[in-house]
């Protein structure tokens, strides 16, 4: 089997409202903005996948890629894989490219990707991810109805000027849920945007310690991204002095920084995105590495629904993933918004479970209708 051409799509989906993600402050996300990537086969098996946008940075992906991906063995993954870095180095983000190869490879077998790479029980308990800084009684609203929807786990964000008000939300939802419903945290320190919209506030080691202490009180499960991304000492310095799990590496990339994340104590949950970090391939790599030290394994997904169906089927695949994080922020950033490249956005069942596809590859419908019609061909 040989790739025989590359398509690109560059998307801006409108969503039904304004969406003010924490990681950006002050800024309003109007649309879900993805670059989706559909790669065709001499036998006429296609792979998909879809990279995370903003605006047009993307558009000089597809003329850098085509070159090196035409021609080659979609499962010679391992080959594949040094291309891709080698973009990456160059600057451009090209992982996600390699979960479309996934895609045709379970296509080709008739098998999903979590089948093929270890197997598991089709479904992987899910936490409710918000994605905006919120006034308590705003926030308890919303955990209201995540409950009635199923889930058992929240994740908040706290990223306030004021650390009283990062505590304040979290207790007045502790107060809200009881001792039976787990809290996670996201401080969003790990890769700092500032677009010069409004003060935010830049945690430093002193300042994570401080809130991880208060936390403690409450039963947070886990503080996500508490300091910067390669602040190696800081994490680990601030992992020894709480009993809090320290979680992140969305951002980080390659086996590399794992690696050392892993070797010098820095995190209790390792969190790659397979669409950012390295592929499938490298993150099923990442959790054997997070097995061997008894560190659990519970990946980033806040791109879009390809996104969120490339790392359930990693999660589907591994003993060590407590959680799938499930972004969800109404009225902006909803499942329909989210997943608007399927023809079947992902949900959870009554218990707080998502269930794996059991269609072969991703297992996911492209809905080529809204992506021609909310998106350029590049």
């Amino acid at each position: 089997m040989k790739i025989t051409e590359i398509d690109f799509y560059l998307c801006h989906y409108p969503l039904p409202e304004a969406f003010y993600p924490s990681w950006i402050p002050g800024f309003p996300q109007n649309n879900n903005s993805a670059l989706i990537v559909v790669i065709k086969t001499d036998e006429g098996i296609e792979g998909y996948s879809a990279m995370v946008g903003f605006l047009s940075e993307s558009k000089g992906l597809p003329e850098m890629m085509r070159p090196f991906m035409v021609g080659r063995d979609p499962f010679k993954v391992e080959n594949i894989v040094q291309v891709i870095r080698s973009a990456h180095y160059l600057g451009y983000k090209a992982f996600f490219m390699e979960v479309a190869i996934w895609d045709i490879i379970g296509k080709a077998a008739g098998l999903p990707i979590y089948k093929l790479m270890g197997g598991g029980d089709g479904k992987v308990k899910a936490y409710a991810s918000s994605g905006e800084i919120m006034e308590p009684e705003k926030r308890l609203d919303y955990v209201r109805m995540i409950k009635d929807m199923g889930f058992k786990a929240v994740k908040l964000r706290i990223r306030s000027m004021e650390f009283e008000k990062d505590i304040a939300i979290v207790e007045a939802v502790r107060n809200e849920v009881g001792d039976d419903f787990d809290i996670m945290v996201d401080a969003n320190q790990g890769w700092p945007i500032h677009l010069g919209i409004q003060e935010w506030p830049r945690w430093d080691l002193k300042r994570a310690m401080r809130t991880v202490l208060a936390l403690e009180d409450y039963g947070v499960r886990w503080i996500e991204e508490p300091l910067f991304k390669h602040d190696f000492a800081g994490m680990a310095t601030l992992r020894a002095s709480t009993t809090l799990q320290i979680a992140g590496g969305e951002f980080n990339t390659d086996l590399y920084e794992f690696r050392d994340l892993i070797g010098n104590g820095c995190l209790d949950v390792l969190q790659p995105d397979v669409t950012l970090s390295g592929g499938i391939l490298m993150g099923k790599k990442i959790a054997g590495m997070a097995e061997a030290n008894n560190l659990q394994f519970s990946p980033h997904t806040w791109t879009n629904g390809l996104g969120l169906a490339a790392n359930l089927q990693l999660m589907g695949s591994v003993m060590n993933c407590p959680y799938c994080e499930f972004p969800f922020e109404p009225p902006g950033w909803v499942p329909e918004a989210r997943d608007f490249m399927l023809k079947e956005p992902f949900s959870v069942d009554k218990d707080g479970f998502i269930h794996l596809p059991e269609g072969p590859g991703l297992g996911v419908e492209l809905d080529f209708e809204k992506i021609i019609a909310h998106g350029e061909k590049l």
